[in-house]
């Protein structure tokens, strides 16, 4: 069936993503310095990264945790951090998109539920990148500083590939609906 398909590519990608982590580290850290040397991020720091901060700072204060927001810096604890641009999950989002691609290709779904799924599937990622961010805040304020470095830098990843195997698990048994096809039929006398 075409749709064990997704569930394979989901897989194949988290065993590459593991094993190809330290390199796809390495060439993160090497594109968002040439990102920042053309500027490119400006705009996420100023409108996008303090809208996520406010967030997170939401959902932290409610949980007791001492959290000050200033733009896109907070203090947890008295901790000053900065979330920046490539903390916010951009890298969630490009699988979801490719997901998406790969996922309606595996029948013909009916548009309305492309989009239902689609919708279901932004939202999701959207608070899975949320909830991500929250816990390594969580971290950093009952824990050591490294494991919340680890968890950021190592273990967010496969928590997006948890998310989509969800999501598409959840779409095609709920949400996307197979075309029917309308034969013309012609009546003759």
């Amino acid at each position: 069936m075409k749709q064990k398909k997704v569930f394979i590519v989901i897989f194949v990608a988290l065993a590459l993503m593991l094993m190809i982590m330290p390199f796809t580290l390495s060439l993160n850290d090497a594109m968002t310095q040439q990102v920042v040397k053309l500027g490119w991020y400006v705009w996420v720091e100023r409108k996008v990264a303090p809208f996520w901060v406010e967030l997170v700072g939401v959902v932290v204060r409610g949980l007791g945790i001492n959290f000050v927001a200033r733009g896109s810096e907070f203090s947890v604890n008295g901790n000053l951090l900065k979330m920046s641009w490539n903390c916010l999950g951009w890298q969630s989002l490009v699988l979801f998109i490719v997901s998406i691609v790969i996922g309606f290709s595996a029948g013909k779904y009916t548009l309305a539920s492309k989009l239902e799924a689609f919708t279901f599937g932004l939202l999701g990622t959207f608070l899975m990148n949320l909830a991500r961010i929250v816990f390594t805040v969580i971290l950093l304020v009952i824990s050591k500083p490294l494991f919340a470095i680890v968890f950021h830098d190592y273990l967010a990843a496969i928590s997006t590939v948890v998310w989509l195997t969800f999501f598409w698990w959840f779409s095609y048994r709920h949400i996307l609906e197979e075309k029917v096809n309308r034969v013309k039929s012609e009546c003759k006398i």
